[in-house]
């Protein structure tokens, strides 16, 4: 096991890692005092758990009450006789939440957002990220005030002083993260000023749970062998998969060998292939009523899934009373029951996604990775531990796990990439630029094509639009403190409509290595982002064209994609000096253009 190093910081300080869960969801803190070695811990203790001390997760649900406030949330929404409350008092249930902020492009023939639970009228997944954000918050608040000595008092000292890390699945992007921060600003995390912007910081799951492998001692033979490592964080809506290779020991320095993958896969698509089943085989049975159909997922859910192994032996499902009989739909005393096969075909897609997308992944690698470490809350399952161990046994890896507590690898991991930041390098996912206008050249025959939509610029310049300026590469490896830039040129008559600049970030989903044009393809091309920024102090050059006097400024866009985080700034030259200045990144809202 790695051993962290005394927190170099000025002042007492508290980081708290959430990880929000489709399914259930934990939190792991770390107390940072000046000079001493922290310890990263886990919230062992949740209201309504007070029977199960130990337990590091609560389920992601939520209780509302009609006029749009909260019942109850986690462990508390999920008590003996709550159902019965939940009827009597008109209460809306709300589960897997998580998946509706998920982005349009991730396996979007899978699943799609109608066939998610819906969210309750009036209520955006915005304010349920928050509700439940807020309510993991006071869990974290309540339980260091209580186990630790002088509890009260340390919180107050430390409040305005914590950073707060999100982890996501790999595949989500810029906009995932813009909602998440804003969550944390609704549920009263941080401040909505950019010095409480700054405390939330972002992690993928897959490299939470890289820095839980390395803590948890599971990859000390790989990291002294120098080799690589695959990561498979199997959870309950995702499945992230993510490649490192061991590049140097002392200080310890990972890079990112492939593009991280993320496929929706996880342990609710057993889920919700059961139920199609049980519809449809129900469907003429006095218990294919959708009351009963609840109870049978309900207990599927808690009891029948855990612990199915192979397809030798047969399940059952327990629901309603000794009374329940129906012979036909094979229902005897309240049990409904499943062969084997039965049940291995509610697994068997997930697995077969899950082998496809390591076998990309080893071939996308640039270093041969041999061991696969499967962790997250669905690695418990024994069916998937001993199918997806044999089916890359065939490809020539191994696979192992921890041997117990996968579920809390990605809060305690989340915790170890705030004080550690062990992956030195990662691989860029898509291709990022902008959409520009470039000089006509009538020798060129896409430019020919085009001619129709040329454009006269102040200077006299022709130019036609709708040309692709890459600033980013899919597959390039770029390091955390590495940028990637392009300059540009605008022009206009006016001086004081250069004062403020904006920019698309655009990426492209295709196969091109080098696009050029973005109508040629326009469903591989979507707006990420856009850049504003305050030009006015950037030099604003007269020129006399052959329209008269008009204006150039030449600026440049920096993205700096090493971080988990996109930022960006605008560049400019004055009195021979390079000057930067912020800019302010605002993502593409394109949640309601789901189907």
């Amino acid at each position: 096991m790695a051993i962290l190093q005394p927190y170099q910081g000025p002042v007492r300080k508290l980081v708290v890692a959430m990880d929000i869960g489709t399914t259930y969801s934990g939190v792991a803190y770390a107390i940072l005092d000046p000079g001493e070695v922290p310890m990263i811990l886990g919230l062992t203790r949740f209201p309504g758990q007070e029977n199960a001390a130990g337990d590091s997760k609560i389920p992601s649900i939520l209780y509302y009450r009609q006029d749009g406030s909260v019942h109850s949330v986690g462990a508390e929404a999920a008590q003996p006789g709550m159902e019965l409350e939940a009827e009597d008092e008109d209460l809306i249930f709300v589960e897997w939440f998580k998946l509706h902020l998920r982005p349009e492009t991730l396996d979007s023939e899978e699943i799609k957002r109608r066939d998610l639970p819906p969210l309750p009228l009036g209520k955006s997944v915005l304010d349920v990220f928050a509700d439940f954000t807020r309510y993991l918050f006071a869990c974290t608040q309540r339980y260091i005030s209580e186990t630790h000595a002088n509890g009260e008092s340390l919180w107050a000292s430390l409040r305005g002083r914590i950073e707060f890390v999100l982890s996501h699945p790999n595949g989500w992007e810029g906009l995932q993260q813009g909602k998440m921060r804003q969550a944390a600003v609704m549920a009263g995390l941080v401040p909505d000023t950019p010095e409480g912007h700054a405390r939330v910081h972002f992690v993928t799951e897959g490299e939470a749970s890289l820095h839980f492998c390395i803590r948890s001692g599971l990859a000390t033979d790989t990291i002294s062998g120098g080799e690589s490592v695959m990561i498979v964080d199997a959870g309950g809506g995702t499945v992230d998969i993510s490649s490192y290779s061991f590049v140097s020991t002392s200080p310890l320095s990972v890079e990112e060998i492939a593009s991280a993958d993320c496929i929706m896969q996880g342990s609710t698509r057993v889920n919700s292939r059961a139920k199609r089943y049980l519809t449809e085989r129900l469907k003429d049975s006095a218990y294919g009523n959708e009351e009963d159909i609840k109870a049978m997922l309900d207990s599927f859910d808690k009891s029948t899934k855990p612990i199915f192994k192979d397809a030798t032996e047969q399940s059952y499902i327990k629901f309603g009373s000794m009374s329940c009989n129906d012979p036909k739909v094979k229902i005897r005393r309240g049990q409904l029951l499943l062969t084997g096969p039965e049940m291995e075909a509610f697994y068997k897609p997930s697995l077969d996604a899950i082998v496809d997308a390591i076998r990309k992944q080893r071939q996308a690698a640039t270093t041969f990775a041999a061991t696969i470490f499967l962790v997250g809350g669905f690695a418990a399952s024994p069916w998937l531990y001993a199918n997806l161990q044999r089916s890359v046994r065939s490809l020539g890896l191994t696979l192992s796990r921890p041997d117990t507590h996968t579920n809390k690898a990605v809060a305690e991991g989340g915790v170890s990439f705030y004080l550690e930041h062990f992956v030195a390098a990662r691989i860029i996912k898509l291709t990022y630029g902008t959409a520009i206008n470039i000089d006509f050249d009538r020798s060129d025959s896409e430019h020919i094509a085009r001619s129709f939509r040329k454009i006269v610029r102040p200077s006299g310049r022709v130019v036609v639009p709708d040309a692709f300026s890459s600033i980013l590469t899919k597959g390039t490896r770029v390091r955390g403190n590495e940028e990637m830039s392009r300059s540009y040129l605008k022009e206009s008559r006016e001086a004081k409509t250069l004062d403020t600049m904006s920019a698309e970030i655009i990426c492209y989903r295709g196969k091109k290595q080098d696009p050029k044009w973005v109508d040629l393809e326009p469903e591989c091309f979507s707006t990420l982002c856009t850049v504003f920024a305050d030009t006015s102090k950037v030099v604003k050059t007269p020129r006399k064209g052959r329209n008269g006097i008009h204006y150039t400024q030449a600026f440049g866009i920096v993205l700096m994609c090493g971080l988990t985080e996109l930022q960006a700034q605008i560049r400019w030259t004055e009195d021979g000096k390079e000057m930067r200045g912020p800019a302010k990144i605002v993502y593409d809202d394109d949640l309601e253009l789901a189907v």
